[in-house]
């Protein structure tokens, strides 16, 4: 039997349904990221986020990125 969880998204507040069972169901398996995404994620944030955040996270770590190499 898989273990679903309703958590609170740390960053907006929203309610989502974590699939920590059944990773492959779960919505943040909609996304990849890469580890250096991943990284910079973990670095913020603890526990599970929303789907919603994770794709703005990934968005905000590649402006970030962007940024740094026009600065070099």
């Amino acid at each position: 039997m898989h273990k679903h969880e309703i958590k609170i998204c740390p960053r907006c507040g929203v309610q989502f349904e974590c699939k920590v069972g059944a990773v492959m169901l779960c919505q943040c398996s909609a996304i990849e990221l890469n580890e250096a995404e991943s990284a910079y994620i973990r670095s913020k944030f603890e526990d599970c986020l929303c789907i919603h955040c994770l794709w703005e996270l990934k968005a905000a770590y590649r402006r970030e990125l962007e940024a740094k190499n026009c600065d070099a």
